[in-house]
């Protein structure tokens, strides 16, 4: 039957949890006060999706590796859909104007379209929307 998960909780290191919060806030998330302290927020994307946003040292706690600048170098990018490409511009708008950085000019392959930004640590966040009425059948 394979491995199946109801939930994913994508867990990224912050150096200011306050300042992360207050960016995501503008761009229009909110956040699960039950699982929010002083070392960590819980960031709702959606029902079944979330962002751990933990202060680098608390990050620190739940691995044995070195956590990568993500400023300088890239491990993931979190990729999310949308559900138009006005919002896909909407959102990543709202990410630069609230201090987020380009990552890469929006990709448009008719089909489906994307843009990209990095957050106030890096991280690179892509909000992508399909038209899968537009899909190339073969």
């Amino acid at each position: 039957m394979g491995v199946k998960a109801d939930k994913i909780f994508v867990n990224l290191p912050v150096k200011d949890l306050n300042k992360t919060v207050e960016f995501f806030t503008e761009i229009g998330f909110e956040f699960n006060a039950q699982f929010t302290d002083e070392n960590a927020t819980c960031m709702v994307i959606n029902d079944n999706i979330f962002a751990m946003l933990l202060v680098e040292d608390f990050f620190k706690t739940f691995t044995n590796k070195e956590i990568s600048n993500a400023t300088k170098s890239t491990e993931v990018i979190v990729g999310l859909s949308a559900e138009s490409r006005e919002q896909v511009d909407e959102i990543v708008n709202k990410a630069l104007a609230a201090g987020g950085k380009p990552s890469k000019e929006p990709v448009d392959h008719g089909f489906m379209y994307g843009w990209s930004f990095q957050d106030i640590d890096g991280h690179i966040w892509e909000f992508i929307y399909m038209d899968e009425s537009a899909i190339p059948q073969e």
